[in-house]
């Protein structure tokens, strides 16, 4: 496997990313244009950082998809044991009202393959908030990672995923690389939604797994049928870290 993040940053039409609010317990779709890690972004030349990219799938040729969980992996205690029984590089976006009790566990799957990433501090939905309230969201989160266990999380899911430009603003003050999105949802049934294109799975697909779902109780099992899944399609789960 290629080793060594990606940084290269991505073309986006802001305005077309633009995503519609589901309901609060529900995932919205990314956009059919969320952009995949590997076009430029022109800086305003004003001394402003560049916007983050919006992906939520990352352009390779390696059988490699990737897991992604919010604030659900702490419901199911099952679910460490599965991480550390196969070594599963998972990446965790993680609220800090939501997840924050269960820090700890969590923080502790670090060592075999877990990435700690950002997924704001209260769950508020970001779009159409002032960029005060944004950025008090994105880099309140960022510090209470760095504070507890020293993550510099690169990476950020907006609740809901929902978003608008002041987000990619804030965001980019805060430090993000990334807002990840994903393209394919493992939903409460364990079964596979996809949000555009074929509905199987591809090399660099990001997958959501379930993650605003209140009752994740199943999640051990809903994530060992996934990867049965991934790998009947000759597919393996790669560090998102690596590639964004």
């Amino acid at each position: 496997m290629r080793r060594g993040r990606s940084r290269r940053p991505a073309v986006a039409a802001l305005a077309a990313l633009l995503l519609p609010l589901a309901a609060c317990d529900r995932l919205a779709a990314p956009a059919e244009h969320a952009a995949a890690v590997g076009d430029p972004v022109q800086d305003s030349g004003r001394g402003r950082r560049p916007p983050p990219p919006v992906v939520d799938h990352v352009r390779t040729d390696e059988p490699v998809v990737f897991l992604t969980y919010d604030d659900s992996a702490e419901r199911d205690p099952a679910f460490p044991g599965l991480v550390r029984d196969r070594r599963l590089p998972v990446t965790l976006f993680l609220t800090g009202t939501v997840a924050g009790p269960a820090y700890g566990d969590l923080a502790r799957l670090r060592p075999f393959g877990a990435s700690l990433q950002n997924h704001t501090l209260d769950h508020r939905s970001l779009r159409g908030l002032p960029y005060a309230g944004q950025r008090a969201e994105i880099c309140g989160q960022q510090t209470k990672l760095r504070s507890r266990f020293g993550v510099r999380a690169h990476l950020f899911r907006p609740p809901h995923g929902t978003y608008d430009t002041t987000t990619l603003r804030a965001a980019a003050d805060c430090g993000i690389t990334a807002l990840v999105l994903w393209r394919a949802t493992l939903d409460a049934d364990g079964d596979l939604t996809y949000t555009r294109g074929e509905p199987r799975l591809h090399p660099g697909d990001i997958i959501a797994v379930d993650p605003d779902h209140p009752t994740a109780t199943n999640l051990t099992a809903h994530t060992e049928r996934l990867l049965e899944t991934i790998e009947e399609q000759g597919l393996s789960v790669g560090n998102l870290e690596d590639y964004v």
